[in-house]
């Protein structure tokens, strides 16, 4: 099966004329796409800040690296058992620390991640410790990852517009008067909490596959920081605007990678002016509309987007 996607994507990029290089960062932009997705779901419509998700990342990763290597696994199944895994610790980890309040429970999942970084550098034998993990199949080509992209969104989207996703933002808006209603605001974070998870091994089993080789301090504090940073550029409670800010935080540094030393210090500049002039992010609170989008540009054409003030002068 794996021989199978790998040539139909070969086929489908020679086609095309896409570069080894442009697949690569499709690869990677799907892979952020998918975690901040998950990041989006906890943080932009439950406002539950976790530091934690690069350790979730770690956890899927490592399950399907595992099980593909050493057992043989098929690829599919290794990747749902690696999203299941981190689902399954997210579960037992949000059922002690979603009861704690205030900044408790942003450092217990900080203090979560930082410990899977160090169990996966103490337990060689399982995972090759500080030295990596080698040998993993090459399973997630660009149209594999770009088919698991838009089977996410899809999933997130009907999850959010569910009843479950309206519970997340009645207590997103206020826990108190949503539990009046007969939410339960503990169990219904710690769903969001889960599927936050589930997201992010889903996206690190992924990751796993396309750089067949994997090592703890990939997914490190910094891995954590940087997806909390992209739901906020593209926006919370906005899953378009963390598609679009996935997008943006992969691309930007390819952009500028030919000023080699200078790069990451652009990309940062770019990143705090979107935040400086943008505080809700690109997309914050609204979800992209085609129909509307075409109405927007149908107005522009026939002048009806002028200022008030100007429409007034105008009259007189």
């Amino acid at each position: 099966m794996l021989s199978v996607f790998n040539s139909i994507n070969n086929a489908f990029c020679n086609t095309l004329g896409i570069s080894s290089y442009m697949q690569g960062v499709v690869v990677l932009m799907c892979i952020n796409i998918i975690a901040v997705l998950g990041m989006s779901v906890l943080t932009g419509f439950t406002r539950l800040f976790s530091f934690g998700n690069a350790g979730f990342m770690s956890i899927g990763a490592y399950a399907a690296a595992i099980l593909t290597v050493r057992y043989n696994v098929n690829f599919l199944v290794a990747i749902i058992l690696g999203a299941l895994a981190a689902g399954f610790v997210a579960f037992c980890l949000g059922s002690i620390t979603l009861r704690l309040k205030g900044d408790y429970f942003l450092i217990t999942c900080l203090g979560f991640g930082e410990c899977v970084r160090v169990l996966f550098n103490w337990t060689k034998n399982l995972t090759g410790g500080s030295a990596g993990f080698p040998g993993i199949p090459a399973y997630s080509n660009m149209l594999f990852s770009v088919v698991c992209t838009i089977l996410a969104f899809f999933i997130a989207w009907r999850f959010i517009h569910s009843k479950y996703g309206r519970n997340l933002t009645s207590i997103r808006e206020n826990e108190v008067a949503a539990q009046a209603v007969g939410i339960n605001a503990f169990r219904t974070k710690r769903l969001s909490f889960v599927f936050s998870a589930i997201y992010a091994g889903w996206a690190g089993a992924i990751y796993a596959g396309y750089l067949m080789y994997i090592v703890p301090s990939a997914f490190n504090l910094g891995k954590s920081c940087e997806l909390i940073t992209t739901t906020v550029i593209g926006g919370l409670g906005s899953l378009t605007g963390s598609v679009l800010g996935a997008i943006l935080v992969t691309v930007l540094p390819e952009v500028f990678r030919s000023m080699a030393n200078y790069r990451m210090l652009l990309y940062g500049i770019a990143v705090v002016l979107v935040i400086m002039f943008k505080p809700t992010g690109l997309y914050g609170y609204k979800e992209f509309s085609l129909k509307r989008t075409i109405a927007w540009f149908k107005n522009l054409g026939k002048g009806k987007d002028k200022p008030a003030a100007a429409e007034g002068k105008e009259d007189k």
